[in-house]
């Protein structure tokens, strides 16, 4: 009798058992799909009015006629890892938000011009990546006539590589390609090697999936479909790979060399290049101007602002510095500046001594957890058992930067990487190699929001920000956190250790805004147009608004009365004349569009525009500003970068007309310089609020010192986390070599 009792038991315990397991396989969960397109295309009238008046005002100011169109090159839906966990209800989110809702919320929400889907390769499966493909051309399909679509669509995905250490960190590219037939298109996205699978613990999963139900058990299924890829040989042609294997390229020079194989039409953008977030201190852009590890047909472009914050600056701090036998040591604070390593020694000091232990034992403590943190790569905080994020105060962060990234890395800034210099031995007759790309500015949307930026609402979903208010157990489930009790003693951090539980994601919820915009100076407003002024730099980017920027160099020699627009190159011997124009964007009525509504119906409007689009006025807001920057590149081998940055280089003050503002600027210094140099222009709209403006909110003191915090984690009663912000936009680069004049010699 016991007996059977007990095998009857252990009968439902197995049972139990096989049911929780198959719970975490995805026995009861959905494949995420491409969803469907419900919108329609915008009329005509739309279309025409909203490119008429970007051009009647262009015209105002004397700008060339090419149309200026807005885009977002860096979209992520559903598809991708971490935007599935954003989704999760038990972490707040919203549900499903795949390829459709892009294709629907870019035509009807934010009125955009173009965007590119840029899930990321490593969880893209076949199947995931025919869907991605079949959306993105009835998304096309849905535009109309091809020569004068509403709303170009492309196809794209990001190359998500993350390094360890600075020697094998390279950053995120998006690869975005021209053309939608499978003969130009590769047949499989490319891949980082680092990522590869997504394990998945099935008795955890299972247990969490029966426990929540819902998208738990999608969640399982979604890991399931992701289980045992098989990495494609790497020496094996592309075109011969099995289908289903997962390519992978574990460097920039391997990514290339796959794109070569392939042969087909695409741009690759790096982003987030000064995100402390995922790159490790001490990281430099200096080795990716080596060899192959630069591709300048592809690599033409370079996204000075997102979601994310602004990657634009240089500064001469840095989170770590390195001794003689290269390894990381802690620098000390400055009054613009202080390490997080540096703040790691004095949370266990202060814990230290209020311990009751004495100075000279908490002096050596504090000197322990510097060397601890500065050894721990991204994840400082983690050196220090039990800490807050409000220990940290501002640790980490560029204090006089306007909207930052968090925990930035200014050797990895646009601006240190225009003034890079590469000199090659092999090279040493030959000019410095340099990189000559275009500015601009994208979302970095995980919600499948392209070019969410055109009003500040709705910091969750318009943002990537994450409430980590109370007991999140979504965030939870993405980092693995877990609360432990803080000791006045430090430990060491395994840099090598994988994980999200390795990012700071409660801090960086106050660095997460809404995102900028690529603009492009097109000859049209199809494919191939918006295409060719990316591929000759003629783009610029904003920080979310459609502000207009034209920068011109007047005097290019031989050039007949023509100018260079930005992007452009010459080569000259004489001073460089700039004309810049800026016109500011139109103001926002509330609400939507009724051809929104009767396109998307209310449900769908309320569930993905949040009940507010892209709906201008016709008053343009005023330019404050202009600032042009001027760029001196490195000459010789280790010249330091600040010394040959000029930010500003000229400052513009304008009047309060909405018609714009218009500079002209002259370099007399320029033949005395003797050597290359670049310009920009940055132009600025007047101050409104926006979301997370004022990243940590710190209290000061009187010597400026941060006393504390708070942190914009979505508590009851903080709301967007709104702060003053003046708009921005950025002109792509004017490349300027320096000819010397021949040499003259007297008459006899």
């Amino acid at each position: 009798m016991v007996s059977r009792i007990l095998g009857v038991g252990l009968a439902i315990l197995a049972i139990g058992l096989l049911f929780v397991w198959g719970a975490g396989k995805g026995w009861f969960g959905s494949h995420e799909g491409p969803g469907e397109i419900a919108g329609k295309r915008l009329s005509d009238a739309r279309v025409t009015a909203r490119s008429e008046a970007d051009r009647a005002a262009g015209t105002a100011l004397g700008a060339r006629p090419k149309q200026v169109l807005f885009g977002d090159l860096h979209v992520h839906t559903t598809f991708s890892f971490d935007a599935f966990m954003f989704s999760l209800p038990m972490g707040g989110g919203e549900g499903a938000h795949p390829p459709a809702d892009a294709c629907d919320f870019a035509r009807h929400c934010s009125g955009l011009d173009f965007w590119s889907i840029n899930d990321h390769a490593f969880s893209i499966t076949q199947r995931h990546w025919r869907e991605t493909i079949d959306s993105i051309r009835q998304c096309n399909e849905v535009a109309g006539d091809p020569s004068n679509p509403d709303v170009v669509a492309y196809l794209g995905w990001e190359w998500t590589q993350v390094g360890t250490r600075p020697e094998n960190h390279y950053g995120h590219k998006n690869v975005v390609l021209q053309h939608l037939d499978d003969a130009r298109i590769p047949t499989r996205p490319i891949a980082a090697l680092r990522s590869v699978n997504l394990p998945a613990p099935s008795l955890g999963l299972g247990v969490a999936a029966l426990a929540v139900g819902g998208r738990m058990h999608d969640l399982a299924y979604y890991f399931a479909e992701r289980t045992g890829r098989a990495l494609c040989d790497p020496d094996t042609p592309v075109r011969d790979l099995p289908l289903e294997c997962l390519e992978a390229a574990a460097t920039p020079a391997e990514l290339f060399r796959k794109l070569d194989d392939w042969g087909h039409s695409s741009l690759v953008i790096p982003h987030g290049t000064t995100w402390g977030f995922y790159t490790p201190p001490g990281s430099s852009w200096d080795k990716q101007l080596a060899g192959s590890m630069h591709d300048p047909d592809r690599q033409r472009l370079i996204e000075v602002y997102s979601g994310h914050g602004d990657s634009e600056v240089y500064r001469d701090f840095r989170a770590v510095r390195f001794d003689e036998a290269g390894q990381p040591e802690c620098p000390p604070p400055t009054d613009d500046y202080l390490p997080t390593c540096w703040r790691a020694g004095e949370i266990i000091r202060e814990r230290c001594l209020a311990a009751g232990e004495s100075d000279g034992e908490c002096d050596e403590r504090a000197t322990t957890a510097r060397a601890h943190a500065a050894a721990a790569g991204v994840a400082p905080h983690l050196t220090v058992p039990g800490s807050r994020p409000e220990e940290w105060l501002d640790a980490g962060q560029c204090l006089d930067c306007n909207q930052p990234s968090f925990n930035y890395r200014p050797a990895s800034s646009a601006q240190y990487i225009a003034g890079l210099g590469n000199f090659d031995p092999e090279a040493a007759d030959a000019k410095p190699r340099r990189f000559r790309l275009g500015f601009m500015a994208s979302s970095d949307t995980h919600f499948a929001r392209a070019g969410t930026g055109y009003k500040e609402i709705h910091r969750r979903g318009m943002t990537d920000a994450q409430d980590i208010a109370g007991d999140n157990e979504g965030l939870a489930l993405l980092t693995g956190g877990g609360s432990e009790e803080p000791v006045p003693v430090s430990r060491p951090f395994d840099v090598d250790a994988p994980g999200f539980n390795v990012f700071e994601m409660e801090r960086q919820t106050s660095f997460l805004g809404t995102g900028g915009l690529i603009a492009v100076h097109a000859a049209g407003r199809d494919r191939d147009a918006i295409w060719d002024a990316m591929q000759r730099r003629e783009v610029y980017g904003t920080s979310g608004p459609r502000m207009l920027l034209w920068f011109d160099l007047l005097n290019p020699p031989g050039s007949r009365g023509q100018t260079i627009p930005m992007g452009g190159e010459a080569e000259m011997s004489d001073a460089p004349v700039f004309q810049v124009r800026a016109v500011g964007s139109f103001q926002q009525k509330p609400g939507c569009p009724e051809d929104t509504l009767a396109a998307l119906g209310e449900e769908r409007m309320e569930h993905l525009c949040k009940g507010e689009c892209y709906f201008p006025d016709d008053e343009r807001r005023p330019i404050t500003r202009i600032e042009i920057v001027r760029i001196r590149p490195q000459t010789a081998p280790g010249q330091e970068m600040g010394t040959r940055i000029d930010d500003p280089w000229r400052v513009i003050t304008c009047e309060a007309d909405p018609v714009g503002c218009v500079a002209t600027v002259l370099d007399p210094e320029f033949a005395t310089l003797g050597q290359d140099v670049l310009y920009y222009a940055r132009a600025y709209e007047a101050e409104k609020p926006a979301i997370n403006a004022g990243n940590l909110r710190c209290t000061r003191d009187d010597a400026g010192r941060c006393t504390g915090v708070d942190l914009c984690d979505g508590s009851e009663g903080d709301g967007d986390c709104l702060a003053p912000h003046a708009p921005r936009a950025w002109s792509s680069p004017i490349y300027l070599d320096f000819a010397a004049l021949p040499e003259t010699t007297e008459a006899p």
